[in-house]
């Protein structure tokens, strides 16, 4: 039968993600829209989400932190651009966001000395074949493929190489070893819900030390531009931004990381987000009809949370066909307004893609799931009856 209850907010899409619990344009009415992001006050405004972004995440105090344009694409396409090139490089690939930054390395940027460790889909490659007097760039948490590293103990302390971290689907929800990460970006439209537009760059000092001494062999976009005369442009870590940012989306980023503190900022959002883990862990365990994709526990993102449908009427059809059968499936849940934008990434196997992240309440996460029940049956009712 159909379920009774409902989520209060069927936004479970993985970015933009759903806004914080409570929120409402009236948070935003403080926005300095018509000034200029470089007069002295829009500036101080800017600056305050780099600093309350700094605290809340516990970034060390001579690491650096600023705002670049594009959201976490751009951010790390700027890292990518000006650092890397300088030693041998690691890339580590196992769903598309770190394909893409495979294909920058080797296509774009046509990196010498390069090794690619992958990994299918729900699985992750060695992280013990890391060679720590190599650079290492990497996704810590696989947002299409629902499939993070547990933690940074296969990050040498004594490394020669730096680390290039993609966290835009970590930051804010998983305890990320600061000391483990040169180079660390993400976006303002994931965790915290934020609007989209801008990412987040954070620096430890040997990182600064490669942007110093180290020039590329290609030429840099004025956006990706971090030094001048051979110095960081510390303005950038001070709010002074490289082009023009959006007023109102500074307003609403402030909006979320004020959120973030009253509920109890790192481990507080941390929390949150593991709860909808671990509804959705506790409904997998007793439903037959699907699965994580992340092969083991201790890789299944609380964010990202991405599952199969193995029931083998499904699961023994093509990968276009199973994909129509997720097309339906959301299809029934978009029409009943209980879920929106939960289908798995276009490049990822077909399966369904559940934001689990912070300004998701975990009751909203329970309530969908008996959803989730009654459509499959009625799309596999359907199957059944095309097959008959």
């Amino acid at each position: 039968m159909k379920p009774i209850d409902r989520p209060n907010r069927p936004f479970f899409g993985s970015g933009p993600t759903a806004k914080r619990p409570g929120w409402s344009l009236a948070g935003l009415e403080g926005a300095m829209l018509g000034r200029s992001h470089r007069d002295s006050a829009a500036k101080a405004r800017i600056n305050e989400v780099i600093e309350r972004s700094r605290k809340l995440l516990g970034l060390p105090d001579d690491y650096r932190l600023g705002i670049l344009p594009a959201s976490d694409t751009g951010a790390f396409e700027a890292a990518m651009w000006t650092m890397l090139g300088a030693r041998g490089v690691d890339l580590l690939s196992w769903e598309s966001f770190g394909e893409g930054w495979v294909t920058d390395a080797v296509k774009q940027l046509k990196l010498a000395d390069v090794r690619t460790l992958s990994a299918d889909y729900g699985q992750l490659p060695d992280l013990a074949e890391v060679d720590g007097a190599r650079d290492a760039v990497f996704t810590w948490n696989g947002t299409t493929s629902g499939v993070r590293v547990p933690d940074g103990r296969w990050i040498a302390d004594d490394r020669q190489g730096l680390t290039f971290c993609d966290a835009t689907s970590a930051a804010f929800a998983m305890d990320l070893p600061w000391s483990k990460l040169d180079v660390t970006t993400w976006s303002w439209q994931k965790v915290l819900g934020g609007e989209a537009q801008h990412g987040m760059l954070a620096l430890s000092p040997r990182a600064v030390e490669r942007l110093e001494t180290y020039k590329p062999a290609w030429p840099l976009p004025k956006i990706f531009r971090l030094t001048k005369g051979g110095k960081l442009i510390e303005g950038i870590f001070k709010g002074e931004t490289i082009n023009t940012p959006s007023m109102l989306a500074v307003e609403d980023a402030l909006d979320g990381l004020a959120w973030a503190e009253q509920v109890g900022g790192l481990h507080g959002l941390i929390r949150r987000s593991e709860a909808n883990l671990a509804a959705i862990s506790a409904w997998v365990a007793e439903t037959p009809w699907v699965d994580f994709l992340a092969a083991g526990p201790a890789t299944r993102s609380c964010t990202s949370i991405c599952l199969k449908i193995v029931d083998p009427a499904v699961a023994s059809l093509s990968a276009e066909q199973q994909g129509k059968v997720v097309k339906e499936l959301t299809g029934l849940l978009a029409k009943e307004k209980v879920a929106y934008d939960i289908a798995g990434y276009r490049d990822a196997p077909p399966g369904l893609r559940i934001w689990g992240g912070a300004t998701v309440d975990a009751e909203d996460t329970k309530a969908l799931l008996p959803w989730l029940d009654w459509a499959f049956a009625e799309v596999r009712s359907r199957l059944g009856a095309q097959a008959a």
